[in-house]
This record gives C-alpha cells, structure tokens and sequence, in this order.
C-alpha cells in the first residue's frame, strides 16, 4: 500500500547541512501495524512526514495505492491526503473552540458527506472510543487520555487507508498509555493499517512489526521485535 523507493531528504540547519534520510526503501501492506523507532534526530518523524504527504524527497520515489506522490498537484494531493491518510498526533491539535463531535466532524467539511452523515459517523465513532458521553464537551473540560481518543475518531472520520500516529502516547501518563495503544490494537485487529512514531519500547511492542532506524538509515526491520526485560519476566 506504502512503498519507499531510494528515499533521500536533506535541509539546511544554518550553516550545516543534515542529511535526515538516506537513500531509504521499504514498503508497507495492508493491515499491518509497523512502529518507526530511534532517538531524536534519527529520521523518523521526517520520514513519518513523508509518508503523510506532508513534506517531499529530494531524491526518489514514493507510491501511495500505486499511485507516485510526486507527480500529484497541490489540490489532487490534498484530495488524496484526506481521503487515505488519518493524522494522531502527540499533541492532539484539537480546535480548542469546538466540542469534541465538531472536532470528529472536521475532516468532513473538505468532503461531499452530508450533514447528517457526518454526524452519524462522528457519533458512532465517539461511541467507538468510548467517548459518546462526552461528545459536546470541549477539549479543555476532558483528560490527555480523553482528547487523544476524541484525536484518533477524528483520524477515522474520513475511513483513511492508513493512520499515522507520530508519538500517540507522548503527552500521556503510563496508564493512560496503555488504554490509547489498547484501542490502537483493537483497531489494527479490525483491519485497520497502521503506522507508527515512538521512541518507547513498551509502545512499539503494540505493533507487529518495528523498524529503526539511526542516523537516517533503517538499522533494522524485524516482523518479531525484541521483548524488554519485563516480557522475559512474564514467560
């Protein structure tokens, strides 16, 4: 579904020039759930934006539902963006003026969904994350925990092809992290294509297959990431 081939990004920070990926090429099919790992600097959130449509290579090709993102104009990309590609995001970027239904309903104003639809749709998946309860409150009257699920319904208003989660769990405490990535993977079990942005173990082993990367280059890509210490102490 997502395919890198020979991906190269760099940009100018003052005087240095950084090359933030390096001639990467991977693919992703439908239903998997993959985690991008590394420290800061690594690649991955640059990487995560091109996969997002959000930014674009200096140098090679990548295709999204076959279909080559370079060739696309503003509006087509834009077109496909919403219509594929579903955003969480570590700080949840909620309109802080709207109720969490309205925020659900967002995506839909770039759409031809009718009123009442979208409302279905927004309600229905409110209800989904378990949210239905609070659907007129606003993002300053719910939890971390609460807006991120109200984050992840808006992400599947559009019933993208992928979410792209970059450090879904970042802003949250421990147990609230736990309930997030749980949802996560009853989403995923569901069918749902899932991409990844962490730099924590624990998270990254909610996913069926972890990639990392150092410096710009893929260290390694394993479909059986390696267990923490306190997997060893649960067998």
């Amino acid at each position: 579904m997502l395919e890198l081939r020979h991906i190269s990004k760099s940009f100018v920070n003052g005087s240095e020039q950084v090359h933030a990926l390096k001639d990467i090429s991977l693919s992703i099919q439908t239903n998997e759930f993959v985690a991008f790992m590394g420290s800061s600097g690594s690649g991955k959130s640059t990487l995560m934006n091109i996969l997002g449509c959000l930014d674009t290579p200096n140098s090679g090709q990548y295709l999204l539902d076959d279909q080559d993102v370079a060739t696309l104009d503003d509006d087509t990309l834009s077109a496909i963006r919403n219509r594929h590609i579903g955003f969480i995001f570590q700080t949840f970027h909620l309109l802080p003026k709207l109720s969490a239904l309205e925020n659900v309903k967002l995506p839909l104003r770039y759409t031809k969904v009718s009123a009442e639809e979208a409302d279905e749709r927004a309600n229905k998946l409110l209800d989904q994350v378990g949210l239905g309860h609070r659907k007129n409150h606003r993002p300053n009257e719910m939890s971390g925990g609460q807006r991120q699920r109200v984050a992840i319904a808006r992400a599947l208003i559009n019933r993208p092809t992928v979410i792209l989660a970059d450090e879904p769990t970042g802003n949250l405490d421990s147990k609230t992290s736990v309930e997030i990535m749980a949802l996560l993977t009853d989403l995923h079990q569901q069918g749902q294509t899932i991409v990844m942005v962490t730099h924590e173990d624990d998270i990254a082993e909610c996913a069926k297959r972890v990639i990392t990367m150092r410096d710009g280059i893929v260290l390694s890509d394993s479909a059986d990431p390696v267990k923490g210490d306190h997997s060893k102490e649960s067998e």
